[in-house]
């Protein structure tokens, strides 16, 4: 790269066209932001950087890398991705409209390109207390927004597939401001799925098998692959991408800051290339398909584009050497992260929160059990589904089985406690205020004493995620709605490894444990799970009994 005046910058190296697949030694000329000029130049030497348009983060909540914004673009860009497609709906389930605002405010002090859309299910389903409601009304007015591009995963999909009055509006606000809808329908299939592509939602991120995707292809949708930190579905579906790159996205969902450390879109990329998937097709669904599918701005390395690309090594490794977005390079491979570039001025110190919950006694939690059969929620390491398993009463306590337990955090109720398996604590209790998706508190533990210590150190530092083992509690602090840090990524993920390595040391043998936890408080995603209203059983959509008799 060369510097030819403050205003102007060429940069030189073999130009990767995605569009046309093909490749050639060229340089770019870059004029306030803006390629003015692409044209051929002399053969460059082999160990010239290859230059592409930058890697698309199709659908994240960036509240779950426990990062700002702004925190998070500094990560991303080691990485090459340059565009993330964000669905705000964790804020927004705490804190409404403001959680929004928040995020929006925020992402506009880094020159890394977010690309918000409005939450479509605030709370995300009637089985659970939410910290605010956005409904039809709200959203036919908040959809009209400039920073609002899409309306964000449409979770309530047995409301799409009933004709439910409300959801159908949100969904109809969408398509009359023109905007793309965001799907979540795991599991759906047959009729039943294309009656929820015809009601004109045009993406899903939940498929877990290549049937699915197919399906999904078939009926007009876009398929999103996601590898996130506890949804891991790349294995099973980066097929696809060779099959169909225009209809196919990558996400990571729900991706946490030390995974974030080691790897993103980029880490998915490289991992299709030595599948065997041909590197044209990886790059259309990497770099290209978001950008038509969304509208995003980006650009995609063509004269009169935003001048936002990525130089990488080789089309083999995909080593990052530089990132530049809107003509800035915002980092390069010798100096790490170009703070002045990247930023966009200071953000606000503010940490919203949403938090009325008071302290619990071991009595709230007693579960006296004398006959009958228990529910017991099975949960599987980096699996969003569980299993339910009836246990008889005089057998649980012979079993590796914990008690769950959710708590309402704004002020109403009281802790619902359900029983679970997969987590294998010999002792101890880990507990967050990350539950996806109203973010009540949840606490697994195999003693009631922890337990409770665990929750009420959640209560006292108003947001986090704990370890608790002999009446002793670490915390890592979340004091933005009880989800995130305005610490930097490796503050963050310095002491969520160690509480990692704790819970480890408690018995759990889980590769990722507390977003593992997170999503038993998820009623959307089947088979049973618990919220702060109680057991649900999901296939039905409705509560259900802890004990059968």
């Amino acid at each position: 790269m060369n510097n030819t005046s403050s205003r102007q910058r060429l940069y030189k190296g073999h130009l990767v066209d995605i569009e046309h697949r093909r490749i050639f030694d060229g340089e770019i000329t870059v004029t306030d932001g803006i390629i003015a000029d692409i044209r051929p130049t002399d053969t460059l030497p082999d160990d010239a950087p290859y230059l592409l348009p930058g890697f698309t983060d199709a659908h994240i909540h960036i509240e779950s890398s426990m990062m700002t914004p702004c925190n998070f673009a500094r990560v991303a860009v080691r990485h090459g991705v340059v565009n993330a497609v964000c669905d705000p709906h964790e804020i927004t389930n705490v804190l409404g409209v403001k959680g929004i605002d928040f995020m929006v405010e925020n992402a506009r002090h880094s020159r890394f390109n977010f690309f918000f859309g409005l939450p479509s299910c605030v709370p995300s389903s009637p089985l659970e207390t939410a910290g605010a409601t956005i409904d039809a009304t709200q959203t036919r007015e908040l959809i009209q927004r400039d920073d609002l591009h899409f309306l964000a995963e449409m979770m309530n999909f047995p409301g799409v597939l009933s004709d439910d009055p409300e959801v159908m509006a949100k969904i109809d606000a969408a398509r009359k401001a023109g905007k793309p809808i965001d799907g979540h329908a795991p599991g759906v299939n047959g009729e039943d799925l294309k009656k929820y592509v015809g009601a004109g939602i045009s993406t899903d991120h939940e498929c877990s098998s290549l049937e699915e995707a197919r399906e999904r292809i078939a009926f007009g949708m876009k398929v999103i692959v996601r590898e996130g930190s506890a949804a891991r579905n790349f294995e099973a579906l980066y097929p696809i991408i060779g099959e169909a790159p225009t209809e196919v996205m990558l996400c990571s969902d729900d991706k946490h800051p030390d995974d974030l450390l080691h790897g993103h879109i980029d880490a998915l990329v490289r991992r299709g290339v030595e599948h065997g998937i041909g590197v044209w097709e990886m790059l259309q669904s990497a770099c290209l398909t978001p950008l038509t599918h969304y509208g995003i701005p980006s650009g995609q390395m063509r004269v009169g584009d935003t001048a936002t690309f990525i130089a990488v090594d080789n089309l083999n490794d995909f080593t990052i050497e530089s990132t530049i977005i809107g003509g800035e390079e915002v980092y390069n491979r010798e100096e790490g992260v170009c703070e002045e570039a990247l930023s966009l001025g200071t953000p606000s110190t503010e940490c919203p929160n949403h938090f009325e919950a008071t302290p619990i006694t071991e009595a709230d939690i007693a579960t006296p059990l004398t006959e009958g059969h228990v529910k017991v929620i099975v949960a599987f390491d980096g699996e969003l589904y569980t299993q339910c398993e009836e246990i008889p009463v005089e057998q649980l306590h012979e079993q590796d089985i914990q008690k769950i337990m959710v708590y309402n955090r704004y002020g109403n109720g009281r802790p619902q406690v359900g029983f679970i398996k997969g987590f294998h604590l010999r002792k101890g209790a880990i507990g967050a205020t990350i539950a996806h998706d109203s973010h009540n508190i949840v606490a697994i533990g195999a003693n009631d004493h922890d337990i409770v210590t665990m929750v009420n150190a959640l209560i006292e530092t108003r947001g986090g995620v704990g370890a608790t083992s002999d009446g002793e509690s670490e915390i890592l602090p979340l004091p933005i709605a009880g989800l995130m840090s305005p610490e930097c990524a490796e503050e963050i993920a310095r002491q969520y490894q160690h509480l990692g390595y704790k819970t480890r040391q408690m018995g759990c043998d889980m590769k990722s444990p507390f977003i593992t936890m997170a999503f038993m408080a998820l009623p959307v995603i089947p088979e049973l799970k618990i919220t702060d209203k109680g057991l649900v059983d999901v296939l039905k959509f409705d509560f259900t009994d802890l004990v059968s008799r």
